[in-house]
């Protein structure tokens, strides 16, 4: 099944809660049970999501954490900067539920880390939901245009 693909604008709630688009809900909810959702409703579930050091939120589906995870833990606790990144990576990590509603609540020091008062803006990025705020995502993508030919040439 293809990725996550597309860019949609939402909004979080009075309660920091942030609606899952339905594009990328029908495709958690196929993963997750194996079978179209043509006539399915109140989908639940869960995501990993991890506050990114470009200010950004990163959701992942249990099976794509599931292959980080692995990774992380090979890392070495007696090696110093293994023992580091492991801490970084974890401490900037939360399981969210899904609810019926197709809702995440997102904490307070998520929503403060990536900037978000209400709107927000969810990329699409193959194996991973990004969420931004709005003109946080605006500046890096204005202030790094001149740079995506240079780097698409070195990696494709």
């Amino acid at each position: 099944m293809s990725g996550f693909i597309g860019k949609e604008r939402h909004a979080v709630d009075e309660k920091g809660r942030l609606m899952i688009p339905a594009r990328f809900r029908r495709k958690l909810e196929a993963e997750a049970t194996g079978v179209g959702t043509e006539n399915r409703k109140g989908f639940t579930g869960w995501l990993y999501i991890m506050k990114a050091p470009d200010r950004s939120l990163e959701l992942y589906e249990p099976s794509v954490w599931d292959g980080m995870r692995k990774t992380i833990s090979a890392l070495s606790d007696f090696n110093p900067e293994e023992r580091l990144l492991k801490t970084l990576m974890y401490e900037s990590l939360e399981i969210v539920e899904i609810d019926r509603q197709g809702r995440v609540a997102l904490s307070k020091e998520f929503l403060e880390h990536a900037g978000i008062t209400r709107d927000i803006v969810i990329v699409g990025a193959d194996t991973k939901m990004i969420v931004w705020d709005p003109q946080r995502l605006s500046d890096v993508l204005m202030e790094n245009t001149e740079r995506f030919a240079a780097l698409a040439g070195r990696y494709f």
